[in-house]
């Protein structure tokens, strides 16, 4: 019994050392420390915005790409359409601020990084760098998988499905349906991120994970079917199967950074 008081004691204090860097701050001092979060990471976006802008007709020159792809293999016009002057504008204002997102996102993310490494233990403040390499690859990973397959292959079989009709695209509405997808598709490559730092705070387990993973499977092809545009069974499937391994990869990351794993190494350290 006593040698089980000198553990406990023992891991306290372990985790009071670990802490110790840890300054107190109340609840006004969170709330000034996100306020400052929060306006680092608008300007990040401001600039990146008006980066974006400059660029603006190459960025739409890479979405169009597919589409104009696709027409000219139906034999069919590849000029988009506007139905008033101000649609041109519009469009472009939309994908300048899509791309400033994107392109201010390693620095926003690093933001809301700096915003919750307080409450973190010291051996866990050096998953920075991972943290967000892990972050920006799987978002691009996401959007390239999309903008190379699954993108095109859906617009071919959606003009060879009604090649009877006349397209009159309209620009708006195919930057939508761009944005829907890549977007979408870069958002769901989180997925190990998000269950990162639920295990990471003990809000689920890797046990819980698999456990539940028939209902993970049924969510994802949910997802899989409100972002594809294609009501094909084929497509839905192409969507759904890089979720299916992204989540039984973040298992895999439940299981390393769990709380009740990392209180385990520390035993077998002491």
């Amino acid at each position: 019994m006593a040698d089980d008081d000198d553990d406990l004691v023992t891991r306290a204090r372990s985790a009071v050392s670990e802490r110790a860097e840890l300054p107190g701050m109340s609840l006004l001092e969170h709330l000034e420390e996100l306020r400052r979060r929060l306006i680092h990471s608008a300007i990040y976006i401001v600039v990146a915005f008006f980066v974006a802008y400059y660029f603006h007709e190459r960025i739409y020159a890479a979405m169009q790409k597919p589409i104009t792809f696709a027409l000219a293999k139906h034999h069919l016009p590849t000029q988009l359409i506007i139905h008033n002057p101000i649609d041109g504008f519009n469009m472009y204002l939309k994908i300048s601020f899509m791309g400033g997102c994107i392109l201010a996102a390693p620095f926003v993310l690093y933001q809301v990084w700096l915003f919750i490494s307080p409450g973190l233990y010291k051996n866990e403040k050096k998953y920075v760098t991972p943290f967000m390499a892990a972050t920006v690859t799987l978002f691009l990973g996401g959007a390239y998988f999309g903008y190379r397959w699954v993108f095109p292959g859906s617009l071919d079989f959606l003009f060879a499905y009604s090649h009877e009709f006349r397209p009159l695209i309209e620009v708006n509405e195919y930057t939508d349906l761009f944005l829907t997808v890549i977007l979408g598709l870069g958002i769901t490559f989180e997925l190990p991120i998000v269950v990162l730092f639920l295990s990471l705070f003990g809000i689920v387990s890797p046990k819980f994970l698999w456990k539940n993973i028939r209902y993970a499977v049924l969510i994802i092809f949910i997802i899989a079917a409100i972002i594809t545009p294609t009501p094909d069974p084929l497509t839905m499937f192409v969507f759904a199967a890089p979720l299916l391994a992204l989540y039984l990869i973040s298992i895999g990351v439940s299981f390393m950074v769990h709380p009740a794993r990392r209180r385990k190494l520390r035993e077998e350290a002491s």
